[in-house]
């Protein structure tokens, strides 16, 4: 009796083993759930493994394994239009009541009449007036505490969820995929640094100090008998298209080995990490899901926009590269936000 339920049992286990063999179904934990199955997250999966292999000719030692992120559009959602923008018109809303002035004066008028084509309308300058009275004029420490309580509130206009909610999950799998074999991984973007850093560590576990991105001039001082460093209304840096690779290499010191984006700012970024030695991955979000999230491009046949713009250009040249891909949001990903 023992014999024959040992014999059913190795049968089942055999069938039961040739089933998952022919589905093509791995007994081990995917590590890219929100993933379908396909060339690009073969290309993730078979990179990892090739950089990790010891002994294998593709082998890059823990500390050399560096993987850089554009944010906006790349890690989250930025349509209608960058989250960091939103933030700055909240903030002209809450200081108006102050600024009676700012009824006649542009583009504080467009701002306070909810007129987005006035506010297009004013141009570089119009920008620079909006940024220079809601992120200058305050210390650091002020300015972290009004991102941090904008963030705990601030809902997108059509998602009506927190923005901090609006993470790819898709991408947070390769962040926690990436980290669980020995990279370090940082974001690299042309939003404000200081407007990322309070909640880069809570929304992808990348911590501040691994954040690098545009900034304004500070100013130590003392006030009160305390120091503190205040934000001043001029440009320090753009971390944006050529200015990227100027900043891994300032605040990072090593070249990428592999480099995700996802319009034509990010370009450079990823020809700076494709230009080092040994295996490389990179890798741009193709925004072509109208329906989970939004289509524009104008590759492929896009609307064209001034938010994430992903060129024809950029298109062919990724085409024309091995070890470029261009992801799919409505094929690759299963899922795009975390609630789905």
């Amino acid at each position: 009796m023992r014999k024959n339920t040992f014999l059913l049992s190795s049968i089942v286990a055999g069938v039961f083993a040739a089933m998952l063999f022919e589905s093509g179904v791995s007994a081990q934990e995917d590590p890219l759930p929100s993933w379908n199955d396909g060339p690009n997250k073969q290309a993730i999966v078979e990179f990892v493994a090739a950089v990790t292999k010891e002994g294998g000719p593709d082998f890059v030692e823990p500390g050399a394994r560096i993987a850089t992120f554009d944010n906006d559009g790349t890690l989250w959602t930025e349509h209608p239009i960058y989250t960091q923008l939103a933030f700055a018109l909240d903030q002209v809303k809450a200081m108006a009541p102050d600024h009676p002035e700012w009824k006649d004066e542009e583009p504080f008028k467009s701002i306070l009449a909810e007129d987005m084509k006035g506010v297009a309308a004013s141009g570089k300058k119009g920008l620079t007036e909006i940024l220079a009275v809601t992120h200058a004029g305050m210390s650091t420490a002020e300015f972290e505490s009004t991102v941090t309580d904008w963030f705990a509130t601030a809902k997108h206009p059509r998602f009506d969820r927190p923005y901090t909610e609006l993470a790819y999950q898709p991408m947070l799998d390769v962040l926690n995929y990436l980290r669980a074999n020995g990279f370090k991984t940082f974001i690299v973007s042309g939003g404000g640094i200081e407007f990322m850093r309070p909640m880069t560590d809570e929304v992808y576990g990348i911590p501040a100090e691994q954040v690098v991105g545009s900034s304004i001039r500070t100013k130590f001082e003392m006030q009160d008998g305390k120091p503190v460093i205040m934000r001043l209304a001029e440009v320090n840096f753009i971390d944006d298209k050529d200015g990227k690779p100027i900043g891994i290499n300032q605040y990072i010191g090593k070249r990428p080995i592999a480099s995700f984006g996802n319009s034509g700012g990010d370009r450079e970024m990823l020809e700076w990490t494709g230009a080092g030695d040994g295996k490389r991955l990179m890798m741009l979000v193709f925004h072509d899901d109208a329906k989970r999230e939004y289509a524009y491009g104008p590759a492929d046949g896009q609307p064209d926009t001034h938010i994430g713009a992903f060129p024809q250009s950029l298109m062919d040249e990724a085409n024309a590269r091995a070890n470029w891909h261009v992801i799919s949001m409505k094929d690759d990903w299963k899922q795009v936000f975390p609630s789905e």
